[in-house]
């Protein structure tokens, strides 16, 4: 509770009937110039001052904010509250009941250790789509998730009771992001402090980086690790600096024909261009009001693509109305209305704020637009998807001089030329794909498949063997999801349908949209083209697509296809959509369903035909296309305030399998030994209350060479736990059968598991493999250990055990934008439990950088223009860092000494290499994480 004002803010706001205790901005000099979000930041500051952790400097700082200057002035942010989705949510849910027993070890309060700020969880990261295509696929997918993730969800029903204020939406519910925009949001939160009922901004951070889709409403909030998920759960402020703002102007409107997903796509290749990342992005202008909340949702969603911390947009009516038609209570949305006027927050069209930069777009001017093959910003024009993709395909299929067609079952080799020769001329068949590089024949020809059903068909590189309507980017905006319903319905009465290869699923945000899609009847229609409901929950965009198509993945695994994946989400980095998928591609929901149509990436939607109509003539997507009256008609009739009311009045109670499920009780969770999912953390085993110092690094080895772009996808262990991996090994000695591997996400409560499946991805290049593999590297989770004779390759996490076991610590070596995606804490979680003590970059993305330091891993960069490779480092040496232990003086140096000594292992000649490394420790608070060896310990400390 604030304890100081300084600026003499507090006062009241009478709503109705109501009165409500508020901190003024106005109270603050240069208040009226400030942008939206530092606005909140500034009410915020105010509320919080303490005169200690928030002071009256921090506040004229911010009041009196320099636009033009770089960021250089802490402060601490205190959100609101903390949302959260399982797979990030479980691990802190088991860290708070593993600091519960530590308090007790260290003679403290178990019951101090509580959500301080009110915490929601939102499971919907575990259902996989195992079931297609068919009726009951819902039923079953939830029916196996139950089946897998028991252990789990008892252990959420336990933290449902033990914990106070924190909630959690059971199982088959909806998208975490969905159901904050449309139920938990408050957009002006009102809670009793002290006695006094207090209203101030609804802020948040949250367990997943597209926590950002709620800036959509006004919200200011982002994505951040678990573990700073955990300190904001116990009350420990956000440290951050002022940041710089970017204006995006809005003018005009969206054109006929041009998707909300395509403005997206739009504005991410836009901003990652300009250069976003550590920046608030802020929508502002005339145009600003004719954008539907929808449209904001799925904008504010994609700022973890741009870079941004946030994409705001501010109050207005819009804003409004969108809360009466998700069942808000009408005196919620009159304090949100009178709170945001007395405040400034609400929307002035006529009243430019400062902005560090500007940058501005015609909604007139977007296209339609897809983005691929391997990132959200690789953004291509509908127009030119063909030609690009004939470009792009040489990277990724093998090179065949052959147009040779191969029998999958009798291996046998026809000429495609030869329509003697195709068994029944088979139609349907992908279209071929020439890829004429001159290099070697290969395997990599079109393969003929044969279905269970005996039906044959060609498949070749670019087939679509995957296509989701999946992610709430897409899926909370009705006029996307109305869009691919009247496509459906269009294709079904032309009488096309899916191609045969092509797995398709419908993974709603929300039971609202199944509700809406019922009402008008497009769930028939989209169901006439096998896209099933398999489940409310991230499914696709996170990789949980299940198997696709049996004869498919056969096909595509021996006779490496290079096939493509359409989704309508926001994420399609290598390897993460399907281990059998080498392309992904993100798209609106109308696409997902004209690609499954297409059935490949090979494809021209202005001059190929999808197929034939019942009367033979051809059919192209222009004949099928839903009009934007003909969507907005059914928005207008089938979607309703009840409908919202209705799903979200029991949001917290779940099925009967949720209340069935047996549930331990007591302060103190009963860790059950022999589980393979949920196991005590082992953070805080020998801590003391006194600090260990912080030492320099010397004699560490190096673990990884890696280079550009290497994601939180890469570090972190995502998607399925592959046979004859460490984690599989681990998994099957403790009795587990492959068939209940279940996914690494689900898993994240077994740190034994997380820690075999750190830089285990199947896509990981570490260059310093080559030198034992004829110059080739190896993808997949493997290093040099040179504690073995000749340092062979090896598995990370062997090697790593074989470096602790002889008190070795290690390194990581990158290149630009590390640690870049989703805000996967396990990435820092599993680096530092590998025994890396230092990840030296050319550049970091903010969420990966701080939360190494909140897992006592400092993070350091190459001097600005080189990396480890024009340094003349390959890996082999022997590394140390000196100058850290001015951190015990309270110093943060600016600079560390960086030696890399040639090893036995390094090449003949080899000379040592050294360098001034520039720490990434950005703020004090960020310092004392790292001297208490993190931030748990940190806040640990703190509370005894």
């Amino acid at each position: 509770m604030s304890t100081v004002d300084s600026f003499g803010a507090k006062g009241t706001l009478t709503v109705g009937s109501t009165d409500y205790e508020i901190f003024r901005i106005a109270t603050v000099e240069g208040y009226d110039k400030l942008p939206f979000s530092l606005k909140v930041l500034l009410e915020n500051l105010l509320r919080t001052e303490d005169g200690a952790n928030v002071t009256k400097e921090q506040i004229q700082a911010l009041g009196s904010w320099n636009p033009d200057a770089e960021p250089d002035t802490e402060i601490q942010f205190t959100p609101a509250r903390v949302v959260m989705q399982d797979f990030t949510g479980v691990p802190c849910i088991v860290d708070l009941a593993t600091m519960r027993e530590a308090v007790t070890a260290l003679g403290g309060d178990p019951s101090r250790i509580n959500p301080l700020s009110p915490a929601e969880m939102v499971i919907d990261h575990s259902v996989i789509a195992d079931l297609f295509g068919r009726e009951d696929a819902l039923e079953r997918n939830v029916e196996i998730e139950y089946e897998r993730n028991g252990e789990r969800y008892q252990f959420l029903r336990w933290g449902q009771t033990a914990f106070n204020d924190f909630k959690v939406v059971p199982p088959g519910t909806g998208i975490v992001h969905q159901v904050n925009i449309e139920h938990l949001a408050k957009v002006i939160y009102d809670r009793e402090v002290g006695g006094v009922l207090r209203a101030y901004p609804d802020t948040c951070v949250g367990t997943d980086s597209h926590t950002t889709m709620v800036n959509g409403l006004g919200v200011l909030g982002w994505g951040v690790g678990g573990i700073e998920a955990e300190a904001a759960m116990l009350g420990q402020p956000v440290s951050m600096l002022i940041p710089r703002v970017v204006g995006f102007k809005l003018t005009g409107e969206i054109p006929a024909g041009v998707t909300a997903t395509d403005v997206v796509l739009t504005i991410t290749d836009m901003l990652r261009k300009h250069g976003v990342v550590g920046k608030f992005v802020e929508f502002y202008g005339e145009g600003v009001a004719s954008v539907p909340l929808a449209n904001r949702a799925t904008i504010g969603n994609m700022s973890p693509e741009f870079g941004s911390t946030a994409a705001i947009f501010p109050i207005d009516d819009v804003t409004l109305d969108y809360l009466r038609l998700t069942g808000r209570d009408e005196d919620a949305v009159a304090l949100v209305e009178a709170y945001a006027k007395e405040q400034a927050l609400w929307h002035d069209a006529g009243n430019e704020p400062n902005f560090s930069e500007y940058m501005e777009l015609d909604l007139s001017t977007v296209v339609p637009s897809i983005a691929g093959p391997k990132r959200p910003q690789d953004r291509i024009l509908l127009s030119e998807a063909k030609a690009q993709f004939e470009k792009d395909i040489v990277n990724y299929a093998s090179p065949s001089t052959s147009d040779d067609i191969v029998d999958l079952e009798s291996k046998h080799s026809f000429p495609a030329s030869d329509p003697g020769q195709v068994p029944g001329e088979e139609e349907p068949s992908t279209r071929p794909v020439h890829i004429n590089s001159g290099a070697p024949a290969s395997a990599s020809k079109p393969i003929k498949v044969t279905t269970p059903d005996g039906e044959a068909y060609i498949l070749d590189n670019g087939a679509v063997t995957l296509a989701a309507i999946t992610s709430c980017t897409n899926t909370s905006n009705p006029s996307v999801m109305i869009a691919a319903g009247l496509l459906a319905k269009k294709a079904v009465d032309k009488g096309l349908k899916r191609k045969p290869w092509v797995k398709t699923t419908l993974g709603p945000g929300s039971k609202v949209v199944t509700d809406y899609y019922e009402k008008s009847g497009l769930d028939k229609a989209l169901e006439g083209l096998d896209f099933f409901t398999v489940g409310y929950g991230c499914t696709i965009c996170i990789g949980n697509s299940g198997p696709l198509i049996e004869e498919v993945s056969a096909a595509i695994n021996e006779n490496d296809l290079a096939v493509t994946a359409v989704l309508s989400g926001n994420r399609n980095f290598e390897g993460r959509i399907s281990p059998d998928v080498k392309m992904n591609y993100l798209a609106s929901p109308p696409l997902v369903v004209a690609y499954a149509l297409a059935g490949s990436m090979n494809f021209d939607f202005e001059t190929d035909a999808l197929g034939k109509d019942t009367d033979g003539n051809d059919v192209f997507l222009k004949d099928i296309w839903p009009s934007p009256e003909e969507v907005q008609q059914i928005i207008d009739t089938s979607i309703s305030r009840e409908q919202f009311i209705k799903q979200y009045a029991t949001v917290f109670d779940g099925d009967e399998r949720w209340q069935n499920l047996p549930t331990p009780e007591g302060p103190i969770f009963e860790w059950d030994a022999d589980s393979t999912y949920v196991r005590k953390a082992p953070y805080f085993e020998g801590m003391s209350m006194e600090l260990t110092p912080v030492a320099d690094i010397s004699g560490a080895r190096v673990m990884a060479t890696l280079g550009d772009s290497v994601t939180t996808d890469h570090i972190s262990p995502a998607g399925n736990i592959k046979a004859g991996t460490p984690a599989a090994q681990y998994l099957t000695e403790h009795g587990v059968a492959q068939k209940d591997f279940n996914s690494y996400g689900s898993r994240r409560g077994n740190h034994e598991v997380m820690i075999r499946g750190t830089f285990a991805n199947i896509r990981l290049k570490n260059e310093l493999v080559a030198a034992v593999n004829d110059g080739q590297i190896v993808e997949g989770g493997f290093t040099r250990d040179f504690t073995q004779e000749g340092g062979p390759q090896s598995y990370i996490y062997d090697a790593s055990m074989n470096y602790q076991a002889q008190g070795t610590p290690l390194v990581v070596f990158g290149g630009k934008e590390y640690g870049s995606g989703s805000s996967r804490d396990w990435a820092a979680k599993g680096t530092s439990l590998l025994g890396v003590k230092a990840v030296i970059t050319e550049s970091f993305e903010r969420i990966h950088r701080s939360n190494l330091i909140g897992m006592g891993v400092v993070p350091l960069q190459f001097p600005a223009g080189e990396s480890w490779k024009s340094l003349g480092l390959d890996g082999t040496e022997i590394v140390s860092i000196s100058g850290l232990e001015q951190l015990n003086e309270g110093v943060t140096p600016k600079t560390v000494h960086v030696t890399a000594a040639p090893s036995e292992f390094s090449p003949e000649g080899k000379q040592t290499v050294e360098f001034d490394a520039v720490v990434r420790i950005d703020t004090p608070g960020e310092a004392d994480y790292y001297r208490n060896g993190g931030i748990l310990q940190y806040v640990l400390r703190s509370l005894v």
